[in-house]
């Protein structure tokens, strides 16, 4: 067994037996070196985003004093949901390590799959509204120095 991949799972046992939330551990390596782990606390913490990569992203940042992982690899018990697919894609991560796909997801009770098929009926939810006002904002965004800070 991969030896993060074995601390992803114990990581998800831990948040089985507290009963924080489902089966979902994950682990961040830099360099062959762990730094941050998580699991599933959306009971725990009665908060949607709370999967096991989202927790596991940010203990890693917190740790790295930065919003950037370049560089690292993460190790789920999942497939990463699109959620906490678009966190790994945002904070630049290199490749992920998965153990249950979402076909195995769905057959223990989730509902991932949704998600997935979500393109398909997307103009029912997401409509447009105040596009320029929104614009002259994104501009004023433009006008600051130092961008890369924020």
């Amino acid at each position: 067994m991969d030896q993060f991949m074995k601390i992803a799972i114990a990581e998800a046992r831990k948040g089985i037996k507290h009963g924080h939330g489902g089966p979902f551990g994950a682990v961040i390596v830099k360099n062959g070196e762990v730094i941050g782990k998580g699991h599933n606390e959306v009971i725990k913490q009665q908060n949607p985003t709370c999967h096991g990569e989202m927790m596991a992203i940010k203990n890693a940042c917190k740790k790295l004093g930065t919003f950037d992982l370049s560089g690292c690899e993460i190790y789920t018990t999942g497939y990463p949901c699109p959620m906490c697919m678009g966190a790994i894609l945002w904070s630049n991560m290199t490749k992920v390590y998965y153990g249950c796909n979402v076909d195995d997801t769905e057959k223990i009770g989730f509902r991932d799959k949704v998600f997935y098929e979500f393109e398909e009926h997307k103009d029912e939810m997401l409509v447009e509204v105040d596009r320029k006002a929104c614009l002259r904002l994104y501009n004023q965004y433009l006008q600051i120095d130092d961008r890369k800070n924020y």
